[in-house]
């Protein structure tokens, strides 16, 4: 495997690892976004602002270099061990990459749109597309853990309960703020 294996594996972890939690937060960050539309000025200008400013800062300075550094280190590990791309648990894995690197690509035109006051969007739906990091993560660790593509079906069943479960919270939380606009 080599002497570097190790290190390349533990840089390409970390570097998933913020890259997440730069998907993770960015849309809650939409979200509060969206809702100062809502206030009066000079509420809404000041607010808007400020979330620009953490947005711009999240974006650029920890999500998108996580993300190139992930996937440089993923690409270093697959030279390393090109065994890996004849086993089918990793061409399940590299499908939802795919759609992880999509899921970013469409996040950043959400990100310029808000950067330009564009809403395009409602609160309720950041809500909803903050889950895809989720359901996304969930699949990849299950797969790389287990190293299994046969089990595959049962994995996107799960997938889907565990999209169903996020759906309902949402709902439950929508409900609930509702009636207490401060929760």
């Amino acid at each position: 495997m080599g002497e570097y294996y190790n290190y390349i594996k533990s840089l390409h972890l970390i570097f998933v690892i913020t890259w997440f939690a730069g998907l993770f937060y960015i849309p809650r960050l939409f979200i509060y976004h969206i809702e100062a539309q809502e206030k009066p000025n000079p509420a809404r200008e000041i607010i808007s602002d400020q979330l620009k400013l953490m947005t711009r800062r999240l974006w650029f300075i920890i999500t998108w270099p996580s993300a190139v550094l992930a996937t440089l280190f993923a690409v270093w590990l697959l030279i390393l061990i090109p065994g890996w791309l004849e086993q089918p648990w990793m061409h399940v894995k590299l499908l939802f990459v795919v759609l992880l690197i999509g899921y970013h690509l469409k996040t950043h035109q959400i990100f310029g749109q808000l950067q330009r006051n564009e809403i395009k969007y409602t609160s309720n739906f950041m809500r909803i597309w903050n889950e895809g990091a989720t359901l996304v993560l969930f699949a990849v660790t299950f797969l790389v853990v287990f190293k299994s593509a046969f089990n595959w079906v049962f994995g996107v069943v799960g997938l889907l309960v565990l999209g169903l479960l996020l759906m309902l919270g949402i709902k439950v939380y929508k409900r609930i703020r509702n009636k207490n606009p401060e929760a």
